[in-house]
Parts: C-alpha cells; sequence; structure tokens
C-alpha cells in the first residue's frame, strides 16, 4: 500500500474521477436544460376532473399538469386540508387553470385524494393570448360583429381561417406603428434637432425656418395617411370574437385580436403535434416578448446578444492582440513589465460587477457626458451617448475580457520557434517585416482561442451589462432602417438579463419556470454557435499557416 502511494496512481485516479464528476454535471445540466427546454414547446394534454373543497362543494376544474410531489399528510394537515390522522402521505399535483382574468391565478395545488376521475375531452381548447397568458375552456360560439356566424360543432373549423386574417391584419398593424409610424418619428426628431442645431448655431434664417416647416408638415401629411389606414384595421382586426365556456360554466367572450394561436391537444395526432411543435419554437426565436417577458418571444434578446458580442469583437481583439505584441515583441524585459502583466493577471479576477461600476461612471458619465456636449448639445438636456446604451455595454465587456485575449495571444507568440525568427530576418527582413508578416499570422490561432474565450465569457455576463446598456425591454432594436442604422447609444435586451429578469423578477414565477429553461437552452446554443464558428475560423487559419510554412 505504501509503495502504492509513493507511486502517484491514487492522484491519478482522484484526479480522473473529479474529471469525471465534473463531465457528469455539465452533461446532466445540460440534459435538464435541454429537457426542460424543449419540453415547454410540446401542446400538453388538459385534463378535466372534479375537486372536492373543504365545504364538500364539489367543482369541475380544467388545467394541463405541470407536475406532482409527495408530501408528508402532517405537512398539508398543517396547511389547512383535511386529511385524516392516521394517514402518513399525500399527493398533490400544480394544475395550470389559466384563464387570469376570470380567476385570479394561473395554477393551484389540489391535493390527489380530493380528486374525481381524470378525463381528456376533445373539444377543450386553448388560447394563447396577447394579455392574461393562456385560457382554457370549450368553444361555444363565434361571432362576427356581435351576431352568430358559427355554434357547437362547426366553430373550430370556422375559427381558424378567422384566426389566421386576425392574425394577418394585426401583423399589418404592428408593422405600421414600429415601422413606418416609427420612422416618420425618427425623421420628425431629426427635424427638431437639426432646427435646435441651427438655433443654437445662430445660423437660422427665414429660408431655413420654412424648410424645416415643410418638412414637418410633409411628415405629419404622411402620419395622418398612416393613422387614417390604422384606424381601418382596428376596426377590422375587432370584427370577430369567440365565446369560451370554462370549467365553472360561466361563458367569457375574447376578441380575435386578442388571441395569438389556438390549438385543442387532446384532439391532436402526433404529427399535428411535431408541427405545432416545430411553429411554436419558431415563433418563441422569432417573436417579441410579452406580458412581462413571461409570454411570446425572444428575438430582441437574441439580437441584442448577438450585436453586442460582435462589437465587443471587434474593440477587443486589435486592443488585446497590440497590448500583446508590445508587451512580448518591443517591451523591454524588467521589473515594470513584469509589474505590468501581474496586473493583467490580476484584471482577470476581479468581479464582474465592478467593470460595470466602471463602465458607468468613466465610460457612461464622463466619455458620454463630453461626446454629448461637443457633438450633441442640440439634443441636450436629454442624453445621446451620455446614458447606457449598446456601445458602453461591448466597451466594458471588452475591457472585461481584454486579459483573456492579452494572455492568449502572448502564449500564441512565445511558442512561435526562434529558428522562425532567425531565418526570416537572415534572408533580410527587418524585424517588423519579420513580426507582421511571419510571427503574427503564425500565431493568429492563439490570438482566434483568446477570442474565442473572450465571446464564451461575454454572452454569458449579466451584472456589468444591467448597468451599462441592458434593460428589461427595449423599444426597438439597435439596427434599423433609419441612417445611421447601427444606433450604438440604443439600449438593448440580453439573454442573460432576460433569464434574470423572468426567473427572479417575474410576478408568475410558474409560468416563468419553463420560459426560464426555455432561454437559458437558447443562450447556451448561441454560444455554441459563435465558439463553433470562431473555432473553424482558428482551425482554418492553422492548417493554413502549417501548410504555408511546410
Amino acid at each position: 500500500m505504501k509503495q502504492w502511494w509513493k507511486s502517484g496512481s491514487p492522484w491519478i485516479w482522484l484526479n480522473g474521477g473529479a474529471v469525471s464528476i465534473s463531465i457528469i454535471m455539465v452533461f446532466g445540466l445540460l440534459a435538464l436544460i435541454l429537457v426542460r427546454g424543449f419540453g415547454h414547446f410540446w401542446p400538453h394534454a388538459v385534463i378535466s376532473t372534479t375537486y372536492m373543497q373543504a365545504n364538500g362543494e364539489q367543482v369541475r376544474v380544467i388545467g394541463e399538469l405541470r407536475k406532482s410531489e409527495t408530501l408528508t399528510a402532517q405537512s398539508l394537515r398543517e396547511a389547512g386540508i383535511p386529511l385524516p390522522e392516521e394517514q402518513r402521505v399525500a399527493t398533490r399535483h400544480l394544475l395550470k387553470l389559466g384563464n387570469r382574468d376570470v380567476t385570479g391565478k394561473d395554477f393551484t395545488y389540489f391535493v390527489a385524494d380530493f380528486m374525481g376521475d381524470w378525463s381528456y375531452p376533445r373539444e377543450i381548447t386553448v388560447l394563447e393570448r396577447r394579455e392574461w397568458g393562456d385560457f382554457y375552456g370549450e368553444p361555444v360560439r363565434l361571432l362576427q360583429d356581435g351576431q352568430t356566424v358559427a355554434e357547437r360543432d362547426v366553430v373550430w373549423g370556422e375559427l381558424q381561417p378567422r384566426l389566421k386574417r386576425s392574425n394577418a391584419l394585426f401583423e399589418e398593424i404592428r408593422g405600421i406603428e414600429r415601422g413606418a409610424i416609427g420612422n416618420i418619428n425618427f425623421r420628425l426628431e431629426r427635424v427638431r434637432l437639426d432646427q435646435r442645431k441651427a438655433e443654437l448655431r445662430g445660423t437660422m434664417t427665414p429660408e431655413l425656418e420654412r424648410e424645416f416647416a415643410q418638412r414637418r408638415e410633409s411628415l405629419n401629411a404622411e402620419y395622418a395617411v398612416l393613422q387614417q389606414r390604422l384606424n381601418e384595421l382596428l376596426q377590422e382586426v375587432r370584427r370577430d370574437a369567440l365565446v369560451m365556456r370554462v370549467a365553472d360554466g360561466r361563458e367569457v367572450t375574447i376578441g380575435l385580436n386578442a388571441i395569438v394561436n389556438a390549438w385543442q391537444p387532446n384532439n391532436m395526432s402526433i404529427p399535428s403535434k411535431v408541427v405545432f411543435y416545430v411553429k411554436s419554437f419558431y415563433d418563441f426565436i422569432f417573436g417579441y416578448p410579452r406580458e412581462a417577458n413571461t409570454e411570446g418571444g425572444i428575438f430582441p434578446a437574441i439580437f441584442g446578444t448577438v450585436v453586442m458580442v460582435l462589437v465587443m469583437s471587434i474593440i477587443v481583439t486589435p486592443f488585446g492582440v497590440l497590448a500583446a505584441i508590445y508587451l512580448r515583441e518591443y517591451a523591454r524585459q524588467g521589473p515594470l513589465l513584469k509589474a505590468i502583466r501581474i496586473s493583467v493577471y490580476n484584471l482577470a479576477g476581479v468581479p464582474s460587477i465592478v467593470f460595470g461600476v466602471f463602465g458607468l461612471g468613466f465610460f457612461v458619465y464622463v466619455l458620454g457626458g463630453a461626446i454629448d456636449s461637443a457633438f450633441y448639445p442640440e439634443a441636450l438636456p436629454a442624453p445621446t451617448f451620455g446614458t447606457p446604451g449598446l456601445f458602453w455595454a461591448s466597451l466594458t465587456l471588452a475591457l472585461l475580457t481584454l486579459p483573456v485575449v492579452i494572455v492568449s495571444t502572448e502564449e500564441g507568440l512565445s511558442r512561435i520557434p526562434s529558428t522562425i525568427r532567425q531565418g526570416s530576418l537572415a534572408l533580410g527582413a527587418t524585424k517588423g517585416e519579420t513580426l507582421w508578416k511571419v510571427v503574427v499570422p503564425l500565431a493568429t490561432p492563439a490570438m482566434m482561442t483568446g477570442l474565442i474565450l473572450a465571446i464564451a465569457r461575454a454572452a454569458g455576463e449579466v451584472a456589468p451589462l444591467m448597468l451599462v446598456g441592458v434593460v428589461k425591454l427595449a423599444p426597438t432594436l439597435p439596427i434599423d432602417g433609419n441612417f445611421p442604422f447601427i444606433h450604438l447609444e440604443r439600449k438593448i435586451m440580453h439573454l442573460g438579463f432576460h433569464i434574470y429578469d423572468v426567473g427572479f423578477q417575474s410576478p408568475h414565477a410558474e409560468a416563468a419556470e419553463a420560459l426560464v429553461y426555455a432561454t437559458a437552452l437558447i443562450l447556451v446554443l448561441l454560444i455554441v454557435a459563435l465558439n463553433l464558428t470562431a473555432i473553424t475560423i482558428r482551425n482554418h487559419l492553422r492548417e493554413k499557416y502549417r501548410a504555408e510554412s511546410d
């Protein structure tokens, strides 16, 4: 045994076991996210049952089973559930009831001992609404301008084409509001700022004032036409309504303009469920959030994350590479350089929230305020760059990941054999030519490694971004059709902050749970996609320069 300990084998097994446990934990976490995330989009069956209340009254319950758990009967008795004293354990089920505007609550626990038999009526319909969450019930009749056009069994067949028409009208309305009217508002603001700028510079003339008035009048005329079309669409989209019967027998009228989607999960075949699943996943990726981010899609968050990472990469790569080249190739080796390297290593260990505070204080208030005073005085006191935005978030993350790029690039430069440098110098190349045409290209894969690590960290950061540009809900994307097309001053949404907001700040925690897993899944897939792209570029460069060196 003593000889075995001296041989070092126990440490090898200990290291191997630790690595194995770490891999199992990572894959277990990914499996949990995959199962919970992908399961969010599957159309689950809706049950119908009865429940005996404490007063002896029996009520009907319609809902979607979310989870079941077994508890001690004593804990349930303490909560007021009248279970027999001799009973040890009991099972309770969490059902999603929906109909928040009718019953006042989305989710409720029901003790299995007081539930009747479960059934799955085929006519139960689930409505995904733009407000108030999902609605569960049975379709009774379809209305057009208040008149009944379909009842009972024919309602479902008539509902689908009318719902498709309603959604098409709603998309046209949203396109006008966010696109055309948004563009007019942007141009009106530019007219106001141009007029204000002329007044501040003292260059305002009667001719220029008339030009501003004409531009404003032309834009107002365009707005009036769009507003008229918008009113017509709003009148059309309110035409149809659906009457639904809820679990307690009441009938509720819901306008089709408030419905996003409708399906009957108990009446769907496996192929139709697969089609529904794909469509729901697509809508989640490319849709816009609703209901305080607990409903709808996450496209603005995906877009903001990708744009921020790209801008960060553009900023951090040249600065990190140039700093590493100077420290490795040009700086005089000595105590000062050693202190700088130690500082760089220590900078990598600074908590990210500290970078956020620094970015808010220096980048936003100092640099942003100076930029506003110098280039955007006409917009003051409303800040342009003197407020958190995309550029400051990207710059803060670039500062956060700069040590990673510097260290990786330095390591790559140090691995270039001295014989390559000496051969280049022997052939008559200068030191600069040797560095930029021989050494740096060979170290490019190491630079890409640093960029990969920087992307992986930046895409998942949340704490500093809350201070320098990420918000719960951004009204517009940072890229649009208005000049200069890329608006670095705008605030953005981010997947990491979206997860934090939905998981910890949502008023409907149970409804947000599945969405948290789904968003986390998309964030993991996005990071993997960005990393794979960078790894592919790195491998291509490695093979290219390896072939050239051979």
